[in-house]
């Protein structure tokens, strides 16, 4: 299938990343893991399917309600994304709803021509998920 796919260049892999990362996390925001789950790497949706990964990413205490890209540094087949995403987590008690902001890097990886999001399995994302007792 690659052989079919027209290369991309430099510039229009840039946007092309971009649009890809920040429309992740608008599924997410709008809890809509099962559609983030086609932005996964073909390796890593290898390892968990799509209900798995939408009732995991669904039912985290966090809400988030906002992604901003800030920048990326690539290579040929792979980009270090910076995002920054807001969202909001309720303390209970008189703390009430803590609304802030999370500084992320995310790694995407150049598959068969398409760019997909690759999650760090010894480094997984923290924001929205419970600590282990």
């Amino acid at each position: 299938m690659s052989a079919c796919t027209a290369p991309v260049k430099k510039s229009e892999d840039s946007s092309v990343i971009r649009e890809r990362a920040v429309a992740r996390w608008n599924f997410l925001i709008a809890h809509q893991a099962e559609k983030a789950y086609d932005y996964l790497t073909p390796g890593f949706r290898a390892t968990k399917s799509r209900d798995e990964y939408a009732k995991e990413m669904n039912s985290r205490g966090v809400r988030w309600d906002k992604v901003n890209y800030t920048s990326q540094e690539c290579t040929e087949d792979t980009c270090k994304v910076h995002l920054s995403v807001g969202y909001k987590l309720t303390m209970g008690g008189p703390a009430g709803t803590v609304n802030s902001f999370a500084p992320l890097v995310e790694t995407w990886l150049l598959v068969d021509g398409k760019w997909y999001f690759l999650p760090d399995p010894l480094r997984p994302t923290k924001l929205g998920k419970e600590k282990d007792s």
